[in-house]
């Protein structure tokens, strides 16, 4: 059976450019294994505390519906996070029955310090190229955001190559 080249690697017809755009997912995802190893959480923790660096204090209702989580898995990896010095539960300002999940400056500052370089490598990187050239690269992207994002979510269980063995027929 003859291999298939990925996508993007010189096949005849395919732009390379997608081939480059997972490329950059994959180290991407590296970056945020090292980021978590560095702040030593596990992923759906590094998750959390993302979106409260990049949102502000949220609720915990509002932190698991921006996820895609249950609320119990929510509370468990604010648990762990309060637990090791990342986030606090603190009162809401207008609602007395309500908390908001707050990330610590400390961890804040050691996960933009770490981030730092890449963002402004990136920010000079784009500098580098005519406004039109940006405004094309930015295109692009925002529309490969949008193809990815589009992608349906499975229903269900997945059949994969295991699926059906050892099962009683």
């Amino acid at each position: 059976m003859q291999q298939t080249p990925p996508r993007g690697s010189g096949t005849p017809g395919l732009h390379r450019a997608p081939g480059l755009l997972r490329e950059l997912m994959l180290a991407t995802q590296d970056v945020q294994k090292r980021l978590g190893s560095r702040l030593q959480v596990n992923p759906t923790d590094l998750e959390v505390l993302q979106l409260l660096i990049l949102q502000g204090p949220l609720s915990p209702t509002v932190l698991a519906r921006s996820l895609g989580i249950s609320t119990a898995a929510a509370t468990v990896a604010t648990d762990r996070l309060v637990r090791d010095g990342h986030v606090s539960r603190e009162p809401h300002p207008t609602d007395r029955r309500s908390l908001l999940v707050v990330p610590q400056e400390d961890s804040v500052r050691q996960a933009l310090d770490y981030l730092r370089p890449l963002v402004e490598g990136t920010d000079a990187l784009l500098a580098q190229y005519s406004s039109a050239e940006q405004v094309a690269i930015t295109d692009y992207l925002e529309r490969a955001i949008q193809l990815t994002r589009d992608v349906p979510q499975p229903i269900g269980p997945v059949a994969g190559p295991e699926a059906g063995k050892g099962q009683a027929p």
